[in-house]
């Protein structure tokens, strides 16, 4: 049946108070048109603009993400610990990007980590950027990435590889000037098929909620957090906070380990952000104990080991 775009642009576009949440169902067949690019620039846009003022109920999200799994590839995990999906899409804009050495710590660990992004920089400095100066290859296929998280236990892979239909989406942002719901969704991407833990982070408070009842009702583990400007990495001056979300509970963490005066890199740039985590994964300079108390987290996690809070850290180097 073809969609009447008008009638749920309709719907959904009346505003924050009189907008509609649309069934389960009828936003999973808009989500797939919209991946598929079937739906007009024009429509396009109204949608994920009634989406930015309204934002998504529980049903439109669980249909968002049916569509979405159907619309991206399917990756094996490996056998051991669960592989850790880290979602980069914030990138740093005052404080470096933390996200590669927190990835490259769980790899030491032994833990599987997956870390996917932007196609697009939008004048931030991202985890793709970082990785590149630290020599780490961006996979191009399910078989480089299968490859590199056997090998490594570290891949990193551009959504457009991930959900082709996603970047699309992703990339209206430079003419619409800000995000959208493919934002939100390409945060709790899964192409383990509830396989792996996903840490989702979240820039604005108000995002909690709603990404919790997804999480929650999804009955896939997660971390769920305010990372440090939307990365999924902690914040390394401030006190580290986290829900972790398995079986369908959600379990309360939260540390007081951290200074205000935590040696960080001269520069938010990729190159030297890389040079210090490169340094700090010698023991050369100290990583910031909030980082250390997320690493020991989600490792324990990911092994099935639920965390709890006065559980002891990871040690800082080795």
């Amino acid at each position: 049946m073809a969609l009447n775009i008008s009638a749920l642009i309709k719907e959904v576009g009346r505003g924050s108070h009189g907008a509609r949440a649309l069934p389960a169902d009828d936003a999973r067949e808009l989500f797939a048109a919209m991946l598929a690019g079937e739906v007009p620039d024009l429509e396009l846009g109204a949608l994920l603009i009634a989406y930015r003022i309204k934002g998504e109920s529980l049903d439109e999200l669980r249909g968002f993400m049916e569509a979405l799994s159907s619309h991206s590839i399917r990756l094996t995990a490996p056998p051991g610990p669960l592989p850790v999906l880290l979602p980069s899409y914030n990138g740093a804009r005052k404080l470096p990007n933390l996200t590669p050495l927190l990835a490259l710590l769980l790899a030491r660990e032994g833990v599987p980590v997956f870390v996917h992004g932007p196609s697009q920089t939008h004048g931030r400095i991202t985890s793709a950027s970082v990785f590149a100066e630290l020599g780490i290859p961006v996979c191009e296929g399910v078989d480089s990435i299968s490859k590199a998280l056997s090998s490594d236990r570290l891949a990193y892979a551009p959504v457009s590889v991930l959900a082709p239909g996603l970047n699309r989406l992703l990339e209206t942002r430079a003419r619409l000037g800000v995000r959208s719901s493919s934002h939100t969704l390409a945060k709790l991407l899964d192409p383990f098929s509830g396989n792996a833990l996903r840490v989702v982070s979240v820039t604005h408070p108000d995002y909690l909620k709603r990404m919790r009842e997804y999480l929650l009702a999804a009955e896939t583990p997660a971390l769920l957090m305010r990372g440090s400007e939307g990365e999924p990495v902690a914040g390394p001056r401030r006190a580290l906070s986290m829900e972790c979300l398995h079986d369908g509970a959600s379990i309360a963490l939260a540390s007081v380990e951290f200074s205000s005066e935590a040696e960080l890199p001269e520069s938010i740039e990729a190159a030297p952000t890389a040079r210090w985590i490169q340094r700090a994964l010698c023991a050369q300079v100290p990583i910031p104990q909030p980082l250390i108390r997320q690493c020991a987290w989600i490792a324990s996690a990911a092994r099935r080991r639920w965390p709890v809070p006065d559980m002891p850290p990871m040690a800082a180097a080795g």
